[in-house]
């Protein structure tokens, strides 16, 4: 005989419906909307893969939280699955952007920090800065045009010229470091402490030598000392040239 007191399972919960479906975490959607901002801003287009790689996250996840973002209004989703934000998401992300540059600006030319390090700090410092906050601390710094690494804040005039790759480059050809791709700083952090060991940083004058054609190595001339790039790495480094 079955013991009539003992207790039967709770029922699963039925599915919420679509309009009671808890929203988004608000760092959830600044943390998409910075990060298709960056690729963006770098000339590639925004795909569910590459969010996911440089989120370091499932692509099923990414796949259902770009829905959620799309059905917010952040982002525009296209056939072949390609993410572009909303002019209202450009917006919010525009603003998040501007405070991280602001903070490793504040970070390292005020607290003394390499900009590596600047870098991570701010990551974790961006989220708790109100607009309030972010207009003063831009002001207290005197309204830097760039991030350390040469990178625009968002709202301001770029300090420079038309840009160019270091890897476009030829030889014999001088000039002026002007920034630092974002990609970069985040596919591989470790290198921005090699290239301020080098001394490749905003305002160093490079020029370049001969290519390697067995190790493919890029040969460069910076203020005076000689180093060593890779044609990756060369790539993500974009200066002005040095006008005669």
């Amino acid at each position: 005989m079955s013991d009539s007191t003992a207790p039967h399972p709770a029922p699963a919960p039925a599915p919420a419906p679509e309009s009671q479906k808890p929203g988004l975490r608000d760092e959830t959607i600044a943390h998409y909307l910075e990060t298709i901002f960056y690729i963006e801003g770098e000339g590639e287009i925004a795909r569910p893969g590459r969010i996911a790689e440089w989120m370091g996250l499932s692509a099923p996840t990414v796949s259902v939280t770009l829905a959620r973002l799309a059905e917010g209004g952040w982002i525009a989703v296209a056939k072949d699955r390609s993410v572009a934000l909303t002019p209202h998401g450009n917006d919010r992300a525009a603003e998040i952007v501007r405070v991280h540059r602001l903070l490793e600006r504040w970070l390292t030319d005020v607290l003394g920090m390499d900009w590596a390090s600047a870098d991570e700090e701010a990551m974790r410092l961006a989220e708790g800065v109100s607009p309030e906050v972010a207009n003063r601390l831009q002001a207290s710094i005197g309204n830097p045009a760039t991030c350390p690494h040469g990178n625009v804040i968002p709202g301001q005039e770029p300090p420079y010229g038309p840009l160019i790759s270091l890897a476009t480059l030829v030889a014999g050809q001088v000039a002026v470091v002007r920034r630092i791709s974002e990609v970069a700083e985040h596919d591989a952090p470790e290198l921005l402490r090699h290239l301020e060991r080098v001394g490749i940083m905003p305002g160093a004058t490079v020029r370049l030598g001969e290519t390697d054609a067995v190790l493919g190595a890029i040969s460069l001339d910076v203020d005076g000392s000689s180093t060593a790039l890779s044609p990756e790495v060369a790539a993500s480094i974009w200066a002005e040239l040095e006008s005669r």
